[in-house]
């Protein structure tokens, strides 16, 4: 008690002064540690922020596969076979009943009555006028008959063509271009046999017309009698040219007949893209306004351009392409009516076995091809010789190997070298 007292009044601590430094200094180092961590772990932060990383993309994959290059254009349809009916004699004619869309009968449908007129003219120029008319209807109706029997013999050939080399072609012992091709020249020629047909019952009616103006001179007692024109095909009424009564001289235009179920289609295609058209290439009818494009053929390419002014105001020399619909297609095609609007993509070239690119990676340097090629997480730019497109894919001639992986739509922050991720 005497020694704290003493101690007390001294004002002196029994701690020795050298241990209170000691315990000063071991708290000041742990907090420069605290301190110099924390400035080591935002330095750190601060570089693996700056530190560049790789860039996401999307890869695609260079394959081998077959490849068709198209040409794209509007076309229209148009029916194959139409007859323009005209007043057989001058006279009053009545009025003309049947609307756009109608049905008719060949040799049935009355189309109009036509009241002949007293000619002033019933000379003999005028009658051996009449008689030469139906001499002239006569012989294309003996034309029409023997091109009707042509038809007939190549039709009934190549279906028998057809027919033997779908029951005995066994897999491997006939291209399948050269199977399409027989097929399609026998479903080409009984299209050509119905045309015929179409065109021998116009003949005919062209006799039975002409011989019509003969009957004031044979029967003058009937020149006053109303002439029946009758349909001379059967189909639709596709236009009235002369729908109200009113006097019309020989050969006027009444009213125009077609079968819409007889349909092709005209697509006017630029000259520098006709020329590599083959009849019996592949067409793919688009909107047209189905669900599903159309299959059709082409069938014949007009050899004579014609100038047309594009919307631009650019003369370019488009050529008439004539397109068939496939048998198979009648179904979906009967909406279609004579001059509706489609679009047709036209095969222009075709191989099976194609090494190609998707044509989103391709992109020019200068005059060459390039493209970024993804390996071990990196970039490489690469030339490459390219040959046909059909705008997504592209031909490689050189520079790829099939199972390539390349870069699509690269950015123009990928260099090469650059490190790339694929994006997922």
């Amino acid at each position: 008690m005497k020694q704290m007292a003493n101690e007390e009044q001294t004002g002196k601590s029994p701690t020795p002064p050298w241990e209170a430094k000691k315990a000063s200094s071991k708290r000041g180092l742990l907090r420069k540690i605290i301190l110099w961590s924390i400035a080591t772990g935002v330095l750190l932060l601060v570089l693996y922020g700056l530190k560049p990383r790789p860039i996401e993309v999307e890869l695609a994959q260079v394959r081998t596969a077959p490849l068709t290059v198209h040409v794209m254009e509007e076309g229209k349809t148009r029916i194959r076979n139409r007859y323009v009916v005209a007043a057989p004699v001058s006279g009053q004619m009545k009025r003309v009943s049947l609307k756009a869309g109608d049905e008719v009968e060949a040799n049935k449908t009355v189309l109009t009555v036509i009241e002949p007129g007293l000619s002033p003219l019933l000379d003999a120029r005028t009658k051996a006028q009449a008689e030469a008319r139906v001499a002239a209807a006569e012989a294309a109706l003996s034309q029409a008959q023997q091109a009707l029997e042509m038809t007939k013999t190549s039709a009934r050939f190549a279906q028998t063509n057809w027919d033997r080399v779908r029951s005995n072609a066994t897999a491997g012992s006939i291209s399948a271009n050269d199977r399409d091709n027989i097929e399609r020249e026998a479903e080409v020629r009984a299209k050509e046999v119905r045309a015929q047909e179409f065109a021998l019952k116009v003949a005919g009616y062209e006799v039975t017309q002409a011989k019509a103006a003969l009957i004031q001179f044979a029967h003058p007692e009937a020149q006053g009698t109303p002439l029946e024109v009758k349909s001379p095909v059967s189909g639709r009424v596709l236009r009235v040219e002369q729908e109200s009564a009113l006097v019309v001289a020989a050969g006027t235009a009444i009213l125009e007949i077609g079968d819409v179920r007889d349909l092709e289609i005209e697509a006017e295609i630029l000259s520098r893209d006709a020329v590599l058209i083959r009849p019996g290439a592949e067409v793919s009818v688009e909107q047209w306004g189905g669900d599903k494009p159309l299959k059709a053929h082409v069938r014949r390419v007009e050899p004579a351009a014609f100038t047309k002014v594009s919307a631009l105001g650019v003369e370019e020399q488009r050529v008439i392409v004539l397109c068939d619909l496939d048998n198979t297609e009648a179904d979906m095609a009967a909406a279609l009516g004579d001059r509706y609007r489609v679009e047709v993509r036209v095969a222009i070239w075709h191989e099976d076995q194609v090494l190609q690119a998707p044509s989103g990676s391709l992109f020019r340097e200068g005059s060459a091809w390039k493209c970024f090629l993804f390996n071990a997480g990196k970039a490489h730019s690469v030339a490459v010789t390219v040959g046909r497109s059909d705008g997504k894919w592209t031909q490689v001639i050189d520079g790829l190997k099939a199972g390539d992986q390349v870069l699509m739509h690269p950015p123009d922050t990928v260099k090469d070298g650059t490190e790339v991720v694929a994006r997922e």
